[in-house]
């Protein structure tokens, strides 16, 4: 059973400021869960609506009907287990590889398919501006599918840390040079900019290398790509082509 002063946890949950007072998160589904437990996330609380995490202790997890699991969900169809985990402190970021910075991303489902790109291609630190969507928003969770185990998220003051970065900064902007015909070096940093406006110019004055991905329509009138397709892309090509 889910108490009514749980249930008022949890929903609070899905706003960013309660989560910064608690410290805590939510994330739900199967696969999502089992990622954070076998990580070092800290578990809160489980509900499952049926035997599904034996390794868990019995203090720590709930067994709750289908109908109290809707109340507690932030899905439009909830799923069959919801947990709750501690926000992990961040450690510095280490200027090392490749490092994706994200550069005022609003979409939920971009920073978490973008988070698994950088999973996917061995990106393990991501550096996000402080206007970029909070990675606990329980939709970025989700749309992470467990990568948000092993890809640690930083939110800085982007242009202060640019400006301070030893690294080659590369930016992902609509005319810089052909990313195709481009060497890469093993360690940089990649900028990648809001869905609908780009890199900021003041973000853009400190990037020294300008990348592009052409197109190859004919009509050539497509405005953009979206920003998770492009980092797919360039990261594809940062790992590719490197001297």
């Amino acid at each position: 059973m889910v108490s009514k002063n749980q249930i008022k946890l949890i929903t609070s949950l899905q706003q960013k400021k309660y989560r910064a007072t608690h410290g805590l998160f939510i994330a739900e589904g199967f696969k999502v869960i089992q990622e954070l437990l076998q990580s070092n996330f800290e578990l809160h609380h489980l509900f499952q609506t049926e035997a599904l995490f034996d390794a868990v202790p019995r203090e720590l997890k709930s067994l709750i009907s289908p109908a109290e699991l809707s109340k507690i969900s932030a899905l439009a169809t909830a799923n069959n287990c919801l947990a709750i985990f501690r926000i992990p402190k961040v450690n510095p970021i280490k200027e090392r590889g490749l490092i994706v910075a994200l550069d005022d991303i609003r979409d939920p489902g971009n920073l978490g398919t973008i988070l698994r790109m950088c999973d996917w291609f061995g990106v393990d630190q991501l550096v996000c501006s402080k206007e970029t969507v909070d990675l606990y928003n329980p939709k970025v969770v989700q749309a992470t599918m467990g990568s948000i185990s092993r890809v640690k998220v930083s939110y800085v003051n982007l242009l202060q840390w640019l400006t301070q970065a030893k690294l080659p900064v590369y930016g992902a902007v609509m005319t810089g040079k052909n990313i195709y015909k481009e060497k890469f070096p093993k360690e940089a940093i990649i900028v990648l900019g809001n869905e609908a406006n780009g890199i900021s110019p003041e973000i853009e004055e400190v990037i020294m290398n300008r990348i592009t991905i052409p197109r190859f329509g004919k009509l050539q009138q497509t405005e953009s790509l979206n920003v998770a397709a492009a980092a797919a892309i360039v990261l594809s090509e940062f790992c590719r082509n490197q001297d």
